[in-house]
């Protein structure tokens, strides 16, 4: 345990803030482009990759995207701000009596959650791993706040495996495949590929389940060590403040934002609209983006019980989504930089020249997980990375469910390394990167572990 508390202190020291991280990562990829990049003949490669870079810097559809994941982190932030949801996290938080039981609870319930959504995931993470802080605080119980925090982190870890897994229900649409693999429109080799990988040969296929429960169990185990045996720095806890909105009363014109009525009717209508789309449209048991903000934000309606109280939960919010609202375009940016001077191709066709059917899942891991260190982002990184590893998959006879699980796998493990998703929940708990990812890092490795396995009995 001195050898880790040593590389805590020594990382701590050494790692910059997530938005010079961004401002690094953005120099070497560009760098990286200009040197060895592939452009058309008549355009120098400086040019093409400045190009690249402001084509992905204000993508439409990237920036869409972005607004979407801010949306999902400032509503499911306004839904925990609500007086039963602080009600259940303080029973939660009551189980917590020393800095084991604390980082065991928040992780193995962030990871549940994750499992179930990311986006909730990662915000409910955010907010207990706060709530026990504050716990912990005022009950004057000793615990290891930054490792609290990176086990509010774990629902990255695992997400990409559950139900909202970002590949493997893009893949499911009918389709998919052979859109992008560019067979959808070649006579003859539609029948020569699937029309989708359905959930049932991924995502509830029983390996990935077997590795899903083998994170929860063993991971929580880890973080049970972990809180038994790291120091205790309750001296750099901050000080917390009520995190509950406060009720004010209200003027002669306000009346009607502090109408419960009101509340309960909008809300009503927006939790009719999402079970009706649910009901209708859904294929498989999973929820976009758009419709768990719809979710999200009927439900924080109504547990507020009045306009007033959400819109000041709201405001409180917001905050949280302010690294993320200025890192995203330097994160797209990347991606268009990685995807327009074809470094993705060589990557990944580098790790399948020297790959056969039996190491291929492992090496595709090993290229998504080093992929994603630039673009932190699961969906980009399949519509990137998804075609090159899929016609390799097809190359080798390697199953295509086994190759998606492995880009998955890979895209999630090194998300314990890239601080830009924790940037929530930095901006919650009030800790600095340089202090959670020493412990992230610990997951990241044990994590591995299990994903390896799991590609070797799949």
């Amino acid at each position: 345990m001195a050898a880790t508390n040593l590389f805590v202190a020594v990382f701590r020291k050494i790692l910059p803030s997530p938005f010079v991280i961004a401002l690094l990562l953005s120099a070497f990829t560009l760098l990286l482009a200009v040197s060895f990049g592939t452009f058309p003949p008549d355009t120098p490669a400086w040019e093409g990759t400045l190009l690249a870079w402001e084509n992905g810097l204000w993508n439409p559809s990237l920036l869409v995207f972005a607004y979407q994941m801010m949306l999902i982190l400032v509503l499911g932030h306004v839904v925990v701000l609500s007086a039963p949801m602080a009600t259940l996290l303080s029973k939660i938080t009551s189980l917590v009596t020393n800095s084991a039981t604390a980082a065991t609870i928040v992780a193995v319930s962030t990871m549940l959650v994750g499992f179930f959504n990311w986006g909730l995931g990662l915000v409910f993470g955010a907010i207990l791993a706060r709530k026990v802080g504050e716990h912990a605080s005022e009950n004057g119980i000793p615990i290891n706040y930054p490792l609290i925090g990176a086990c509010g982190y774990l629902g990255l870890l695992v997400f990409n495996g559950g139900i909202s897994g970002s590949a493997a229900l893009k893949a499911s649409e009918p389709g998919h495949l052979a859109d992008l693999l560019g067979y959808s429109g070649v006579a003859g080799m539609q029948n020569q590929i699937p029309d989708r990988i359905p959930t049932s040969e991924t995502l509830f296929y029983p390996a990935n389940l077997f590795v899903s429960i083998c994170l929860i169990v063993f991971l929580g185990g880890l973080a049970y060590w972990l809180g038994k045996r790291a120091p205790k720095t309750n001296d750099s806890i901050p000080e917390f403040k009520k995190s509950e909105v406060e009720p004010e009363s209200a003027g002669e014109n306000e009346k009607m934002e502090h109408a419960p009525w009101l509340a309960l009717a909008f809300g009503g209508v927006l939790l009719a609209g999402f079970f009706t789309q649910y009901t209708t449209e859904l294929k498989e048991l999973s929820l976009t983006p758009n419709m768990l903000n719809l979710f999200m934000l009927a439900l924080g309606v109504v547990l507020h019980g009045n306009i007033a109280s959400f819109q000041k939960a709201v405001s409180k919010a917001i905050g949280g989504t302010a690294g993320i609202l200025i890192q995203f375009p330097l994160y797209f940016g990347i991606m268009g930089v990685m995807a327009g001077s074809g470094l993705i191709d060589a990557i990944s066709d580098f790790f399948v020249s020297i790959s056969t059917d039996k190491t291929y899942p492992l090496f595709t891991f090993i290229s998504a997980g080093l992929v994603n260190i630039f673009i932190p982002s699961g969906g980009g990184q399949w519509a990137v990375q998804g075609p090159i590893i899929m016609q390799a998959a097809q190359q080798l006879n390697v199953p295509f469910s086994k190759a998606l699980m492995a880009l998955a796998y890979g895209d999630q493990l090194t998300n314990m390394m890239q601080p830009f998703w924790a940037l929530p929940l930095l901006a919650i708990t009030r800790l600095k990167a340089a202090e959670i990812l020493p412990y992230s890092l610990l997951f990241m490795v044990a994590g591995g572990c299990i994903f390896i396995f799991g590609l070797l009995i799949w």
